[in-house]
């Protein structure tokens, strides 16, 4: 399954608009290009519509929202909404603000989005329209475990059927779902947090995924998580001692660009949730 997902990317080169934030919008870009795919930035309200016409997918990210942009996401979500390209929200830090909170709520109400990506703070947040999160990281009594890791699929499933996106909750333990079929991923390694923007690349590259595998949106976001999550295992084994976070963020993009179908395929690790 995800070797093709992977495949796909690469031999479609899909063309993905990015709304996202600036802190991280050039690993974004670069993992986007490192995937196989090519990235378009831009958040003018005179050219969103234009641009998203000649793109095959949009990701909508909220990291650094300003109100000189909230319109162009919209603008952007309905156009591609109409010539029916996939489109992933990332709903960063939703929660932490009222303005942040009142502009999810917005972007959900007004498009249909194909793949709803966050940490489990920001999808309670999301999914129950208010909430608190410790800035952009998820609070840590909402982590996913294995003792609620049911609890968090039930509630995951309602959510994607509400809002007829499949939903990734990433954390230590991955959750991608859509309101019948939940998968649990266990790819990753602790020091990806040590790092600003490991959560907007995975956003970018599920664009990426979902634009080269648009009828199998639920195992296109499970390829793209597990292969963010191994770029961060392949990244870390690569580390010498006078490396750092800086060090271990290029190598994550390496990771991926050197990626192959068939290690995607042997190194992931996920499994189906039965409740």
């Amino acid at each position: 399954m995800l070797e093709e997902m992977l495949k796909n990317v690469r031999e479609k080169n899909p063309l993905i608009h990015n709304i996202t934030n600036y802190v991280t919008v050039n690993d974004c870009a670069n993992v986007v290009l490192a995937c196989g795919a090519s990235p378009i930035m831009a958040d003018d309200q005179e050219e969103v519509a234009e641009i998203t016409s000649i793109c095959t997918g949009l990701n909508i990210n909220i990291g650094t929202l300003n109100t000189r942009t909230i319109e162009s996401m919209v603008i952007a979500g309905k156009k591609a909404n109409e010539l029916h390209h996939p489109v992933v929200l990332d709903p960063v830090g939703v929660g932490a603000s009222t303005l942040r909170t009142q502009t999810a709520l917005k972007l959900l109400k007004e498009i249909q989005f194909s793949v709803i990506r966050g940490n489990i703070s920001e999808i309670k947040t999301l999914a129950l329209g208010s909430g608190t999160t410790k800035g952009v990281d998820a609070n840590l009594a909402d982590k996913v475990t294995a003792e609620n890791i049911h609890e968090v699929v039930s509630f995951a499933q309602e959510f994607s059927k509400k809002t007829g996106a499949v939903i990734a909750i990433t954390g230590a333990i991955d959750i991608v779902c859509n309101e019948s079929v939940a998968y649990a991923i266990y790819n990753g390694h602790k020091m990806m947090s040590s790092i600003t923007g490991t959560g907007c690349q995975l956003s970018a590259l599920t664009a990426s995924f979902i634009s080269a595998n648009s009828h199998r949106l639920l195992e296109a976001t499970v390829a793209a998580v597990c292969a963010m999550g191994l770029a961060g295992e392949i990244a870390y084994k690569r580390l010498t001692v006078l490396d750092g976070n800086a060090s271990y963020r290029n190598y994550i993009i390496d990771a991926i660009y050197n990626m192959t179908p068939k290690q995607l395929q042997e190194g992931a690790q996920f499994q189906e949730v039965l409740l």
